[in-house]
């Protein structure tokens, strides 16, 4: 029967029985040296450390964090009204339509409204600083990461 605690010899590193511990960087003597690949995309440390990519950041965060902040805000208003002051939200506007029901529908379109004027903003402002990041950095027009 075959001795599966002893493997069969040809490999001299198992026949010593010390194999070569895996991700180290450690290499047993007369073990080939592997060639590291030559960078084959863009510098992505560089880019990250160009001032024109904390201007594309501060820009991006200039639009992002204040309207984020004013829609929360908006949000947090209509919920507080809901839970705590019921007679407000029960006015009548017209009909059967109260104030409760216009502020839900206000968040509806307060939504549609923050990602247009998101897809807006980063179609003026910040795809155009992205394209040239990317002419400047060598990536291909399609390149995403």
């Amino acid at each position: 029967m075959y001795d599966v605690a002893r493997p069969a010899t040809g490999n001299a590193l198992e026949e010593t029985g010390r194999m070569p511990a895996l991700f180290t960087g450690e290499r047993p003597s007369g073990a080939p040296q592997r060639r590291t690949a030559a960078p084959t995309g863009p510098d992505y440390a560089g880019i990250q450390a160009s001032p024109e990519f904390a201007a594309l950041r501060r820009r991006f965060r200039g639009f992002v964090f204040p309207m984020s902040f004013a829609f929360f805000a908006w949000y947090m208003t209509y919920v507080l009204l809901a839970a705590y002051a019921h007679d407000f939200m029960s006015r009548k506007v017209f009909g059967q339509v109260n104030v409760g029901i216009v502020l839900g529908i206000g968040q509806f379109a307060s939504t549609a409204l923050v990602t247009w004027l998101y897809l807006r903003y980063a179609r003026r402002q910040v795809d155009p600083r992205v394209a040239e990041l990317r002419a400047t950095a060598g990536a291909p027009e399609g390149t995403r990461r």
